[in-house]
């Protein structure tokens, strides 16, 4: 199935380098993982939409695996024009709002489903303007699918994770989610995780089957505990100035193709991480751990507190849209 979403991809921007030529306005696109993964592909089919209908007036540049910059300074980047538009992970975007947090606590939205619900929900709908006042707009939420966590050691239960270092985003909830464990959070750069797991920098990280797959990182990973204690969430973002710079019909065509790209990025991400998982499992470099029902209870009860220690900086509305998206499961 990959191959063939990459092929028609792919032949529908055949024309990239006269388009982006003759366009009046170049958008660069920055990201971090690889264009085979739902945030690749849909940055892909943005470009392929934009050039389609807005041809001579935009084009865009795609700049995936952190070619342009990391997604640690990409917010940065849109405020002083390095770039245009971006899809970080919304763990980054906690210096500018802390609304954001909630993606980030543990087991809360236990499925693509249910955090498809919240984002749709009204008090997720109006999180897209989160970061109005730091002068950044949100087009569209994007999944990256549910996270697993991978080590040197097998996790079968908290317990084994205590002691243990793990890799994670700039994020104050995944801090406090490893504390949790007794184990040790070493923030550090998307860019910088296959090297520090080949090094033995860390004992561990956590992330999509996707990323685990296409970053190579399960060829670092003797096990993989299947814990889908999260989902890894990403926005489409913009200066806002930028934005509203653009005439109305051009910017409105632009938000359209942005709808559109993250709705088709969505709409194959549960394949993608799927397929990924298998071809991981395949391999033979590394054991997947699947939970019994009661070894996943002691991650979530271990875990779960983790909310309580950020329910104020969240806000009450919204922790209970996210509630109810949950309940709804």
């Amino acid at each position: 199935m990959r191959s063939l979403i990459g092929t028609a991809i792919i032949a529908g921007l055949v024309l990239c380098p006269a388009a982006v030529g003759a366009a009046e306005t170049v958008i660069r696109f920055s990201h971090v993982v690889s264009e085979e993964t739902p945030k690749g592909q849909a940055a892909l089919r943005f470009k392929q939409l934009v050039e389609q209908r807005l041809a001579g007036k935009v084009a865009v540049e795609v700049f995936p695996n952190g070619k342009l910059m990391d997604d640690e300074h990409v917010v940065r980047g849109l405020l002083d024009g390095t770039v245009q538009i971006a899809a970080p992970s919304l763990s980054l975007l906690e210096p500018y709002t802390k609304a954001y947090q909630v993606f980030d606590l543990p087991f809360l939205l236990g499925s693509t489903e249910a955090v498809e619900r919240f984002e749709k929900s009204a008090a997720g709908e109006q999180l897209l303007s989160a970061m109005h006042g730091q002068g950044i707009e949100g087009l569209c939420f994007l999944h990256g699918g549910m996270k697993q966590l991978s080590a040197d050691t097998p996790l079968r239960l908290p317990q084994d994770a205590k002691g243990k270092t793990f890799r994670i985003q700039p994020s104050s909830v995944l801090v406090a989610q490893f504390e949790a464990l007794s184990a040790v959070p070493v923030k550090a750069p998307f860019t910088k995780v296959l090297h520090m797991l080949q090094s033995k920098g860390v004992n561990g990280q956590e992330n999509t089957w996707s990323n685990i797959y296409s970053q190579e990182f399960y060829q670092a990973q003797p096990f993989i505990t299947e814990t889908n204690h999260g989902s890894l969430e990403y926005a489409f973002i913009v200066a806002r100035d930028f934005w509203n710079a653009f005439p109305e019909d051009v910017r409105a065509g632009l938000t359209s193709a942005a709808s559109e790209a993250c709705a088709y990025g969505n709409s194959i991400a549960a394949d993608l991480n799927a397929g990924d998982r298998r071809k991981i499992i395949q391999s033979g470099y590394t054991q997947v751990i699947e939970l019994t029902p009661q070894q996943r209870a002691a991650w979530v009860a271990v875990m779960k507190p983790v909310w309580s220690q950020f329910e104020g900086d969240i806000g009450k509305d919204i922790m209970e849209a996210a509630l109810a998206a949950a309940g709804a499961s």
